[in-house]
């Protein structure tokens, strides 16, 4: 079942339940940005120990200090720089895994690279280049290289976050738009290639939130007026639990929630 081609709904009225993640190990890719530190915080206080990946220290040192402050699982810090990272990167990330937990139980790949809207003439090759390997290559690798770690656990999950798919295929979204068309067709691959074991592929589709990226995106619009992306991240504790069982290989849709 193609995952691009169906969407669902949270449940009426969930919400997520402290300890619902309990005994779980979670990495949260992006842990610093908007939707990444709401989820690392979700998930911690539905009882996961939270692994924080980014691309610097000090940012996730914040949302580090954010978790311990809320109790629960100690979290860990893990940086690197998606926009650089090979393969041999991945690798020796989930070897520490491995090594310091001896499992892995989700992934949500909430990093995102936008540099602006403009024409596809203006857009440099570094700058395509990049956008492609951040939101599209990265999430790959970095899957590819946990799924063993991931296929070891009774159940697991991967969490892909798309964009808008009407909007992505208009003018000027670039590689950044290309990209998450490209992503949404990755999480379908990978969940026919899952789909009969412990390891569940979801894609979870934000509604519009009070994001850097939003504000960068969106010239004239109030970002401020917009909701946080509290909501996302709770979706995404859905998807990460048990719960998310009933969403496995379809599109989380929370514009219609």
């Amino acid at each position: 079942m193609s995952v691009v081609a169906q969407t669902v709904t949270l449940p009426p009225g969930w919400a997520p339940r402290p300890e619902s993640l309990r005994e779980r190990v979670v990495l949260v890719v992006g842990a610093a940005g908007g939707l990444g530190r709401a989820t690392a915080l979700a998930a911690a206080r539905a009882g996961a120990t939270v692994v924080l990946l980014g691309r610097k220290v000090r940012p996730l040192e914040k949302v580090y200090d954010e978790l311990v402050s809320a109790g629960g699982a100690t979290p860990a810090i893990y940086p690197l720089d998606l926009g650089g990272a090979t393969p041999h990167d991945y690798g020796e990330l989930a070897a520490t895994l491995e090594r310091e937990y001896g499992r892995l139980d989700g992934i949500v790949h909430a990093a995102a690279h936008f540099e602006g809207l403009r024409p596809a003439s203006d857009i440099a090759p570094e700058e395509w280049m990049r956008a492609l390997h951040v939101n599209l290559t990265a999430p790959f690798l970095l899957t590819q290289a946990c799924l063993p770690l991931l296929q070891a656990a009774s159940d697991a999950s991967v969490v892909f976050v798309l964009d808008d798919p009407a909007r992505m295929g208009k003018a000027y979204w670039g590689g950044y738009g290309v990209a998450k068309h490209a992503l949404a067709g990755l999480a379908s691959i990978l969940h026919e290639e899952s789909e009969s074991g412990t390891v569940r592929v979801h894609a979870l589709l934000p509604a519009a939130m009070r994001t850097t990226l939003r504000r960068s995106a969106y010239f004239g619009e109030n970002t401020l007026a917009l909701p946080t992306p509290d909501a996302s991240a709770a979706a995404a504790v859905y998807l990460l639990g048990a719960d998310g069982a009933a969403a496995r290989g379809r599109i989380l849709d929370l514009r219609a929630n």
